[in-house]
């Protein structure tokens, strides 16, 4: 599934999110959502998420359990 579609993102999902530190580096964080913070159903960069560890960043990968 595609990180970039609102939709496809649910609370509860892992996720792999790049924190806007590691942009340039590229390292992923790995959690749960806790909540869905862009608003807009697409995002060429990856929807902004909170992880219930309190780390906001863009999703990159969903990972399928």
């Amino acid at each position: 599934m595609d990180g970039c579609i609102r939709e496809n993102l649910k609370k509860g999902m892992a996720v792999k999110i790049v924190l806007k530190k590691d942009q340039k580096s590229g390292i992923l964080t790995e959690g749960i959502i806790r909540d869905i913070l862009t608003s807009a159903p697409k995002h060429t960069r990856g929807i902004k998420v909170r992880l219930e560890s309190g780390a906001v960043g863009r999703v990159r990968e969903i990972i399928e359990t």
